[in-house]
């Protein structure tokens, strides 16, 4: 052991070997001080205390006496065991402590957020990382740009144009460490007093956050063709914020009429504004893929947001989110304090990545084998039809399974937990009961689960539910 951490108080009536001695005790027992352990010399640890050597002398002939260490001749003072010890005063435990219950141990994990990590690209990746580690990036070691660095950003606007439709400069882009810390970045942005309509059922994450940061909300419902536009015209809300390329956690996809009309909307009144969440729009199954409402929209009300967690890794923590051209300077003027959130050589790697063009050839393979997944969840879920109704399957990593059952979701969600598995009622991404009745639907991802296990994972869900082949 180099030094002890000890805080003394010269000006306590208690003497100063006194204390020393508690402490050192003290961190014993607690195990702090590991058992073996040597301690420093009486005139190391004298002088780093800046204390006399007779102080640390009787603290250490006190704790000798009690048994707590032992002194060998010439060696130094090390740490008793003190199980050995006849008795030893432990601390007893805070009554008021509150004990959460263990956590569930799960088999089979239904949750949207996973992705299929066998797949990543780990060498490509490693050799970017490695490239990073170097003299001749030394600059990476420094603070960057608040924004995010200029290559990435460059690289995103590129990508965003070409597969998104999303038309903007690396200058409108944010780069920060996920939804949670950008979202009330906006919001800050864009003032108070404003009413934010969101979807509901919707993402649970925006809706913490929401709540979090005090804003006022108002839940518009989603059908099939995604959030009713109606329903947000005749609110007072002023802000939306909505999925509509695959609406979450639905599937439903914002019909071209209703987006005309959204837009429509945010255009009659300049406080009006679309927050566009483009969570996992690179992942489309069916048809062509859907185009963003921000390269739809002429008169710079969308503020366009996603994030890298599905199409590359959730742990890499980049997100981004693109600023119209009249909120420019007034981001700059209320976030010039601001230093970006992503460390600098994440940013740099993904960017060469990117410019390489590995990050499309990424997505081309993950489209193949999310497609096959796909494929293979149907395909074994047909035979339990029509108890079982699958739907929202033309994009993302998760789909809705209706289920007729005399339980509800809750109960049946609870009854798969109970056998290691793990999937999630769309009731809990409800803020307040729905026309549509949902009592009977989950949200069942599939992107984390092995292809080969997918047909063994659904026959056990069923399983549990009591639910036959028809």
């Amino acid at each position: 052991m180099d030094m002890l951490m000890i805080q003394l108080e010269k000006d306590s009536t208690t003497p100063l070997y006194e204390q020393l001695y508690e402490e050192i005790k003290k961190g014993i027992i607690e195990g702090t001080i590991a058992v073996n352990s040597k301690l420093p010399s009486k005139r190391k640890l004298a002088e780093f205390l800046l204390i006399s050597q007779t102080t640390v002398e009787l603290a250490y002939s006190q704790l000798i006496a009690e048994g707590y260490i032992t002194s060998k001749p010439r060696v130094g003072f090390f740490v008793e065991a003190i199980e050995e010890l006849a008795y030893v005063e432990k601390t007893t435990p805070d009554s008021n402590v509150l004990k959460y219950p263990p956590e569930p141990t799960i088999l089979i994990d239904f949750n949207p957020g996973k992705i299929d990590t066998a797949s990543f690209p780990f060498t490509t990746w490693r050799k970017y990382a490695k490239d990073a580690i170097d003299y001749h990036e030394k600059e990476l070691l420094l603070i960057g740009s608040a924004q995010g660095e200029p290559e990435l950003r460059e690289q995103i606007a590129s990508y965003l144009y070409q597969s998104r439709g999303v038309l903007c400069s690396p200058a409108q882009i944010v780069l920060g460490s996920g939804t949670e810390q950008l979202l009330p970045m906006i919001m800050k942005l864009l003032g108070e007093d404003n009413q934010y309509a969101i979807e509901n059922p919707g993402y649970s994450l925006t809706h913490h956050i929401f709540n979090q940061y005090n804003q006022r909300v108002i839940p518009i419902e989603v059908d099939d063709d995604g959030i009713q536009v109606q329903h947000l015209e005749n609110s007072c809300a002023n802000i939306a914020y909505v999925t509509p390329s695959h609406q979450f956690p639905t599937g439903a996809v914002l019909s071209a009429s209703r987006r005309s009309q959204l837009l429509n909307w945010a255009a009659q009144d300049e406080s009006r504004f679309i927050i566009e969440d483009d969570y996992d729009s690179e992942f489309r199954y069916i048809g062509k893929p859907i185009a963003s409402l921000q390269g739809m929209d002429h008169r710079d009300t969308v503020i366009y947001i996603s994030t890298f967690s599905k199409s590359l890794m959730p742990s890499l923590r980049i997100a981004y989110f693109v600023i119209p051209k009249k909120l420019l300077a007034r981001y700059h003027n209320m976030f010039t304090y601001y230093t970006s959130t992503v460390p600098r050589f994440e940013q740099h790697i993904l960017a060469q990545f990117m410019r390489d063009g590995h990050f499309s050839k990424h997505l081309n393979r993950m489209r193949k084998i999310y497609r096959k997944k796909l494929e293979k969840l149907t395909n074994t879920l047909t035979p339990y039809a029509p108890i079982v109704k699958v739907s929202g399957e033309q994009a993302g990593m998760h789909v809705i399974l209706t289920v007729k059952h005399a339980l509800n979701a809750i109960t049946l969600s609870k009854i798969a937990l109970q056998k290691g598995i793990r999937i999630t009622p769309i009731k809990e991404y409800m803020l307040a009961p729905t026309a549509q009745n949902r009592e009977d639907q989950f949200l069942l991802g599939f992107g984390g689960i092995e292809e080969k296990e997918i047909s063994t994972s659904i026959h056990q869900l069923m399983d549990c539910w009591g639910i036959q082949k028809a």
